[in-house]
Formats: C-alpha cells, sequence, structure tokens
C-alpha cells in the first residue's frame, strides 16, 4: 500500500506540472500538425494540385506522427534533464518503489501526453480537412487498442533515447533518428503503395510507426490499401517487446551508475 501511494503521488506531480504548462504543451505537439493537416488537407486539395482523396490517405499518419512526438518528447527530454543538469532523477529514486516503477510512471506521463495529442490533433485535422475526408471506422475496440500501444510505444521510444543520449545531443537525435522515422513512417503515404520500391517497402519495417500509422490506417479509411490489421498489430507488439527490454537494461544501468 505504501509503494501504491508514493507511485500515485509522483504521477499526481506530474500531472500537475503539465497541467500547468498546457498552453506550451499543445503548442508544442499541435502546431506542426495542424499547419500540415491545412496545407495538405485543405489547401492543395481545394486548388487541385494533388487529389482531394488524399486528405483521407494523410489524417491516420499525421495522427500517428502527432502520437509519436508528443510520447518521445514527453518521455525522453525530461529524463535527460533528470539524469543531467537538475539531476531530479535521484530525489525520485531515493523514493520507497522500485527503480522499475520510477521508470515505469516515467513511461506512463509519456503515454498519457501521445494520448492527450491524438486526442487534440484529429478533431482540429478533422474540422480543417473535414470536406475533403472519408472516414469509416471499421473496429472500434481494435482502434482503440493501436491508439493504447501506440502511445505506449512512443513513450518506450522515449525512455530509450532519453537514457542514452544527452541532452545537448536531443537535436541531432531528432534530425537523425524521429525525422527519418516520421517521414519513412508510413504516415504521408501507404505502406501497402511501396510494391514498386520492394526493399524499402521491407526495410521501413523495422520503423514502429509505420505499425502504428497503418493501425488507424486500417481502422479509420479502409477504402485506401493497407497492412492488414493483425500484422500491424504484431509488428507493433514486437517493437514494443524490443524497446521495453532495452528500455529496463538502459535505465537501471544509468540509475545504478
Amino acid at each position: 500500500m505504501s509503494t501504491y501511494r508514493t507511485f500515485l503521488a509522483i504521477v499526481e506531480r506530474d500531472l500537475r506540472v503539465l497541467s500547468r504548462n498546457l498552453v506550451d504543451f499543445f503548442l508544442r505537439i499541435g502546431v506542426q500538425p495542424v499547419l500540415f493537416a491545412f496545407v495538405f488537407g485543405y489547401v492543395l486539395p481545394s486548388i487541385g494540385t494533388i487529389s482531394k482523396g488524399y486528405a483521407s490517405l494523410v489524417l491516420p499518419g499525421i495522427v500517428a506522427a502527432s502520437t509519436m512526438m508528443a510520447g518521445v518528447q514527453g518521455t525522453a527530454m525530461p529524463l535527460a534533464w533528470d539524469f543531467g543538469a537538475t539531476k531530479e532523477i535521484h530525489d525520485r529514486l531515493m523514493a520507497p518503489i522500485s527503480i522499475r516503477l520510477v521508470m515505469l510512471e516515467k513511461i506512463i506521463m509519456g503515454m498519457f501526453e501521445a494520448w492527450l495529442a491524438a486526442a487534440f490533433v484529429f478533431p482540429v485535422a478533422f474540422l480543417i480537412m473535414r470536406e475533403n475526408l472519408h472516414l469509416q471506422v471499421t473496429n472500434l475496440p481494435f482502434l482503440l487498442l493501436f491508439i493504447v500501444l501506440g502511445g505506449l510505444m512512443s513513450a518506450t521510444l522515449g525512455m530509450v533515447l532519453g537514457t542514452i543520449v544527452e541532452p545537448m545531443r536531443f537535436p541531432i537525435m531528432f534530425a537523425t533518428v524521429i525525422v527519418p522515422m516520421i517521414f519513412l513512417g508510413a504516415t504521408y503515404w501507404p505502406w501497402a503503395g511501396l510494391g514498386k520500391i520492394v526493399w524499402l517497402k521491407y526495410a521501413v519495417l523495422i520503423n514502429p510507426l509505420v505499425y502504428v500509422s497503418e493501425g488507424y490506417r486500417g481502422q479509420l479509411t479502409p477504402q485506401i490499401p493497407h497492412m492488414v490489421p493483425g500484422y500491424a498489430l504484431l509488428g507493433l507488439v514486437a517493437c514494443l517487446s524490443v524497446l521495453m527490454s532495452i528500455a529496463v537494461r538502459e535505465f537501471e544501468k544509468r540509475a545504478l551508475s
């Protein structure tokens, strides 16, 4: 019971900090995807530069990329500073809970931020692109499962990056890891459309964002060619298992060093 209360107290503390910075949070996670939705989902289809159907294709990718960015940033950046400049992680490690519970609390907060980003970006993007959208939710429980696992995966990836990347190297990390992950994560094109570039079709399967984007696409826009939902779920679970094992090892190594 003492462990449970301590864990909840740490979660409550982080929620209070987040609630005091909601404006900054929504600006951080919302400006880029909303602008992309406006330009590629409204402006370009309206002037005839691209097909109006592109809005339906890209909306699941926009939501998936927003989830990824929010989860990674919400976990990696605070964690890197906690281990680096502020040393705040030492206070948490002295709490009467295990090291893995400290790690789990960080992942839960990152996952919550990822869900919050999806809950904000989806309705805003929908309102912007509604004239060109053709959405059809095929299986709501399956969609919710992808949302849950997508948020968990992004936060776990943030945990991995936050423990192995120093704060001053974050700009390099985003340029060399996160940006390529988003552009090659089936966000702006369907994975099934890579049939003419076979080597790339299989190379991008190492990218966990592919499975989130295709999972959303299969449940929101089934009329667009997409990865079989079962395969997308299997790939997401496999990536999550690998990332979680790395996160546990690296966090414990950093915490005990």
